[in-house]
Formats: C-alpha cells, sequence, structure tokens
C-alpha cells in the first residue's frame, strides 16, 4: 500500500508499505481522503516541536470500515468515520483525573506516532466516530474543528460577548465559527488579506482587518470595543507576537485562549496578567465530547467545513504537494490528500 512518509525534514516520499493486521478491538479502515494540518506542515519544515522522523503523517481523516469485529460503539463494516487521534497513556495524573487530553505522554498519529495517511491504517473501535452521512471531505475536517472548538470552550463564553481571533487559518477561522456556535461575536486577523476575506465572507463571522501594523491593531479594538478590549482573545498562530497581541486586545477580567503552538520565547510582562486579572487557558488536543457536538453541528448544517479547501492533492505526489503548500501557504487555508 501507499503511504505518505517524511523520512526527514524537507522531504515527503509516498512509500511502500505492507498493510497492517488489525489488533484486538481495532478497526482496520480504507483511507478515504485525509486534511493536511499545518502540524504537518511544521513537521516537513522541521519546525514542529513535537514530531520525531521517519514519520507517516496525518490526523484529519475520514475513512471507511474495512474490517472490525463485534463492538459496543456502533462501528460497522462499511460505515465512513473518523477519529480522535490523539492517543494517551492513561496512568499519568492527567489521565487519572479524567483530562485524557493533557496526558503528559500524549502521543498524536502523524507526529509521535504512525499517521492515517497511507491506504489502510488501523484505529481502536473506540476512537473512531460514524460520519453518519456527512460528505468525506467535510468528515476529514470535523477533526480541526474539534481543535478550534475545545480551545474556545474553556472560555465558557456568553452571549454576545465579544471574541477576537488571531490567526485565519483554519484553526483560527473554526475557532470564529465554535466562538459563534456558543452566541458570542466572532471577530479575526491575520496578514493575509484573502484568508480574512475567507473567514468573513464564507463563514459568516462578525468582522475582521489585516493586521499589518500595532497602530491599526488599537484602533481596530477601539473600533470594536470602544476601547474596553475584548471579552476574550484567542491565540492562533503560534508565535510570540500574537500571543503578545492577545494580551493587548483582551479586555480587563477577560479570557485568553492559547492554541497555536510554538516553539519560541515571548517577551512578556506578565504584569498584564495581574494588572487586567486576566483569566489565561492553554488548550490541547479535543476530547470526545467535543467530537460528538462537533459532528453534530457539521450534520446540522451548522457550518460547511468544504469551503475551508484551497487544494487538493492525489496521494500519490506528496512532494509536490508539500513544496506547493511550503510556497503557498499564506494564501492556502486548508489542503486534502485524496487517496
Amino acid at each position: 500500500m501507499r503511504a505518505i512518509v517524511l523520512p526527514e525534514p524537507w522531504k515527503a516520499v509516498t512509500a511502500e508499505r505492507e498493510i497492517p493486521v488489525p489488533k484486538q478491538g481495532e478497526a482496520l479502515l480504507k483511507m478515504v481522503c485525509g486534511g493536511i494540518c499545518g502540524s504537518d506542515l511544521a513537521s516537513y519544515r522541521g519546525q514542529s516541536a513535537y514530531v520525531s522522523y521517519p514519520r507517516t503523517i496525518g490526523h484529519e481523516f475520514a475513512a471507511e470500515v474495512v474490517k472490525v469485529g463485534e463492538n459496543p460503539y456502533g462501528i460497522k463494516k462499511g460505515m465512513l468515520v473518523t477519529g480522535n487521534p490523539y492517543f494517551n497513556c492513561g496512568t499519568c495524573y492527567s489521565c487519572r483525573r479524567g483530562y485524557v487530553n493533557a496526558c503528559i505522554h500524549n502521543e498524536t498519529m502523524g507526529v509521535q506516532r504512525e499517521g492515517a495517511f497511507s491506504d489502510y491504517f488501523t484505529m481502536p473501535v473506540e476512537r473512531l466516530f460514524d460520519g453518519a452521512g456527512i460528505d468525506p471531505k467535510e468528515l476529514a475536517l470535523v477533526e480541526p474543528f474539534c481543535i478550534s472548538y475545545h480551545g474556545v470552550s474553556r472560555a465558557e463564553l456568553k452571549p454576545a460577548e465579544k471574541v477576537f481571533v488571531f490567526g485565519a487559518g483554519a484553526i483560527g477561522i473554526l475557532a470564529g465559527v465554535a466562538a459563534k456556535s456558543f452566541g458570542a461575536k466572532a471577530y479575526i486577523t491575520d496578514i493575509a488579506e484573502e484568508k480574512v476575506k475567507k473567514a468573513v465572507n464564507d463563514f459568516g463571522l462578525d468582522g475582521g482587518f489585516v493586521n499589518d501594523s500595532p497602530e491599526k491593531l488599537t484602533e481596530f479594538i477601539g473600533t470594536v470595543t470602544g476601547g474596553d478590549g475584548f471579552d476574550a482573545t484567542v491565540e492562533a498562530v503560534g508565535a510570540p507576537a500574537t500571543f503578545l497581541a492577545c494580551v493587548k486586545a483582551v479586555a480587563s477580567r477577560g479570557k485568553m485562549v492559547v492554541i497555536g503552538v510554538a516553539k519560541k520565547n515571548a517577551d512578556f510582562n506578565f504584569l498584564e496578567v495581574q494588572r487586567k486579572e486576566l483569566n489565561m487557558y492553554g488548550s490541547r488536543g479535543a476530547t470526545s465530547d467535543d467530537f460528538r457536538a462537533v459532528l453534530k453541528l457539521v450534520r446540522e448544517g451548522f457550518v460547511d467545513l468544504t469551503k475551508l479547501i484551497s487544494r487538493t492533492y492525489s496521494a500519490d505526489h506528496a512532494e509536490e504537494a508539500f513544496e506547493d503548500l511550503d510556497k503557498n501557504y499564506g494564501e492556502i487555508v486548508k489542503a486534502e490528500f485524496e487517496f
């Protein structure tokens, strides 16, 4: 079978692998399509904080169940499914308290363990979710929506609160969508104008602007909030500058959520946390409850995830795909591999 492998940074190949044999409690899945995460591109660039090489990548997927035994989860042969790709140890303090997404020994598919981007792969049945009629191209994007939804849910938003998302990639746009699902008003910024337009025009966010100067940021905060600051800010870039901007933009007693993954330090005057009495939340992965909530929103038509897709590549052309992503990332919101 084919598998998309990163042997080392700056190299992607479509390699041959043996079809895996499912273990007890696992299903054999046939890949249909997979979303390319920003973390996959970071792994290709050698910028990931977590990946090891060589690695079969991918954790956003829609796949057909080829083989599965009797199970209490309703997963059956022929079913189109997606799944929770964050594997927890079950024994650390986080797991023992039920915070399995924050497992200190977490292994995410395609990062610390082999991923889904192959013609066939296996997964524990309890990690799978029935697509129930969702188009495979959209089903493959449920996982990134879960990442955004989980982060935003940490802020416990109230209706009509104003949320400001930094970063109009897929995670940032979907953070705005998640905020609106809780009844909040969502605004977004990025340095890429086309991405900001997509967020507002295609996903109904309440406003956005191209963040090309500190002065314009200050002006935007004042215009939208009357100078009060936003009730919540979301960092969805993974950069020191956007972290600091989130602190600047949030109101006193506001909430700040960090979803972006960064390897760099921020020179941060933590007096602002005390002065504003901020609530700051990290966000990692997602939970099974997040998957169920997001699948419900998608089935009910709250959002059309396919509007995120900017590029589609054949699984046979991994190197060309990553070269394109690397060169044109500023204009690509989401890309998928078709198997």
